[in-house]
């Protein structure tokens, strides 16, 4: 009986070496995880941010679904597309995909 309660001592003081390891395991992986995904999300939602706030009257853009236009007005949160001459969409300015073309280019 002794033996047992004397093994089992034993096993419980090695327990804390391994509590740490594997503490310090999970550190790695977590900065691992932010460096390789969450900070290049990041990085890309400031970009598309700064992309949106820049906008301008002028401007050649393509949309998320496909459509290319110029800007012919801005609001807070929404743009006027010229498509063609006498065509204009009110559209989102979430949906601006990309711009092609700045005013003065």
């Amino acid at each position: 009986m002794e033996l047992l309660i004397a093994m089992g001592q034993q096993g419980g003081e090695g327990g804390g070496g391994s509590l740490v390891s594997t503490l310090i395991m999970f550190g790695a992986i977590f900065l691992i995880f932010y460096f390789m995904i969450i900070r290049p999300q990041q990085k890309k939602a400031k970009e598309r941010d700064k992309l949106l706030s820049n906008l301008e009257k002028g401007d050649k853009v393509v949309t998320s679904g496909g459509i290319h236009g110029i800007i012919a007005g801005l609001d807070e949160k929404t743009c006027l597309l010229q498509v063609s001459d006498n065509l204009k969409i009110k559209m989102e300015r979430s949906a601006i995909g990309q711009v092609i073309a700045k005013k003065g280019e």
